[in-house]
């Protein structure tokens, strides 16, 4: 019984702080920082995906991925964004981590994805 104890106890911490190395930004807040021109945002839902539609200029990871840092800005302090599908995606934390070992300090998740952006109302860009 103290095993299963124990065990469920360290599932529980380490989701704890998987979950809290990129902290959520929702839709209302990448919104505002579009509009404000005080964000990055990096699309990790794949190519396919960015084509049909994507949170207003937002980059494709896919497109981007080997040469991350030349989409990012200088300043390592600036807002970055990456989301995927929706809150059970996980895809975005290829370009979160990414963009942290880059040394980029001020990384977000918009856990809602462009399920979510779209569900909320907003419009979506379509690449060329």
């Amino acid at each position: 019984m103290k095993s299963i104890i124990t065990l469920i106890a360290a599932l529980f911490c380490s989701a704890t702080v998987f979950a809290g190395e990129f902290p959520d930004i929702s839709v209302a807040e990448v919104k505002a920082a579009i509009e404000a021109k005080k964000a990055t945002i990096i699309d990790v839902n794949g190519a396919g995906s960015y084509k049909a539609g994507h949170v207003p200029t937002a980059v494709s990871f896919a497109a981007v991925k080997v040469d991350l840092a030349k989409a990012l800005p200088a300043d390592k302090g600036a807002l970055v964004i990456a989301y995927c599908g929706g809150p059970s995606c996980g895809a975005y934390a290829a370009a979160a981590k990414a963009a942290k070992e880059l040394g980029y300090t001020n990384v977000k998740h918009m856990s809602a994805g462009i399920s979510g952006w779209k569900s909320a109302g907003e419009k979506t860009e379509a690449a060329q």
